[in-house]
């Protein structure tokens, strides 16, 4: 009789530890702290709306192994102590992972939260170059670093012969992140840095006489910026981070933007070459959705990886073997965007180079 009892208890315990990892029977729980509303919400709004679209999808044709997937998503409003206070709410609910943050800083308050547990932090968008060491284990990133975002725009302003660099910038986390690494990494590939200034010391910037600007900040800033430094005259190569947003900042500036260069991580946005391109147009169509972008696609490639971890993860996934189905991505295809966590947590690092024209697009 006692044995009998003993495994109950033990069954219903099983049980219990499931759902508070997140996996039910019916459903798969993740958690996402991001910016949907303040400064920062153009960004989190659209990488989180682009990951519902494909979990979405996913959950239309029937789920993963049966399970439909639940995003829960609180905002944080790209505020590290709000973040680190969501992230705690999201355990304490019992989530499988937690996925698509948005935000160096936010990312740097919530880690404790996590790091001595199981929980995998997915995708976040957050570009600092520490999350990619040995210092944040359970971080798995899409996105490679700012360092090797400076090194592309280092390399191509060589090529231009305009080794004397301004960098103008915001003053928000995600940016002084974004800064520390362009420095670093500019600096030791070549670059002559005459001047770092705040956004809006343009004449400052002027007086030193640049070949090229690099401005980091978030694409309303930056575009702010640009217009004031061709207002004023300088017609030589400007360029900005993924943090600026190219589509987006291409939108705000029109012909304005003519010649500004910027890094991007994911396929351009409307690239229907590429498989997941093509999937997220679709879903946007069918959604009657607007037009997409840099960070829409981030998000829909975020989450269409996730859930082919998942699918590796077998038919009844737990933290452990999500890990291990991630760790075991080596240079494989989804959706014609190459994936390869092992051996350091970072997907891709692919760095392209955008340029806005004449009229407002974005050319390869």
């Amino acid at each position: 009789m006692f044995g009998a009892v003993l495994a109950l208890y033990l069954l219903a315990l099983s049980h219990v530890a499931s759902a508070q990892d997140g996996v039910s029977k019916s459903t798969i729980v993740l958690g996402q702290s991001v910016a949907l509303s303040g400064p920062a919400s153009s960004l989190g709004q659209a990488f989180a709306q682009g990951a519902k679209l494909h979990f979405d999808r996913v959950n239309a044709e029937g789920g993963v192994h049966g399970r439909t997937i639940n995003l829960v998503t609180l905002d944080d409003a790209g505020t590290p102590a709000k973040t680190l206070e969501n992230t705690k709410k999201l355990l304490a609910q019992g989530v499988l992972s937690l996925f698509g943050y948005y935000g160096s800083p936010q990312l740097t308050a919530a880690y404790p939260a996590l790091k001595n547990s199981d929980v995998l932090l997915f995708a976040p968008m957050a570009a600092a170059d520490e999350f990619r060491g040995a210092m944040y284990p359970n971080v798995y990133s899409l996105r490679p670093g700012y360092s090797e975002e400076a090194a592309a725009i280092t390399r191509h302003a060589e090529t231009l012969g305009a080794r004397k660099l301004v960098i103008l910038h915001s003053d928000d986390g995600e940016s002084m992140a974004a800064l520390e690494s362009a420095e670093r990494t500019m600096t030791s590939l070549g670059a002559d840095l005459l001047l770092k200034a705040p956004l809006g010391s343009v004449d400052k910037a002027l007086q030193v006489q640049p070949q090229s600007v690099l401005v980091i900040s978030d694409p309303k800033g930056a575009a702010s910026a640009i217009r004031t430094l061709r207002d004023k005259g300088f017609r030589g190569p400007v360029y900005g981070f993924s943090n600026t947003g190219e589509s987006l900042l291409a939108d705000l500036l029109g012909p304005v933007g003519a010649g500004v260069v910027v890094t991007r991580v994911v396929p351009k946005s409307d690239n229907l070459k590429v498989a997941v391109v093509r999937e997220l147009q679709a879903d946007m169509a069918a959604a009657k959705l607007g037009k997409s972008n840099v960070y829409l696609l981030e998000g829909y490639t975020a989450a269409r990886i996730f859930v082919a971890g998942l699918r590796a993860a077998g038919k009844d996934p737990t933290r452990a073997k999500l890990k291990k189905a991630f760790d075991s991505m080596a240079d494989v295809s989804v959706g014609d965007f190459r994936v390869h966590f092992a051996g350091d947590r970072v997907a891709s690092k692919m760095v392209q180079l955008g340029v806005i024209d004449a009229q407002g697009r974005v050319r390869d």
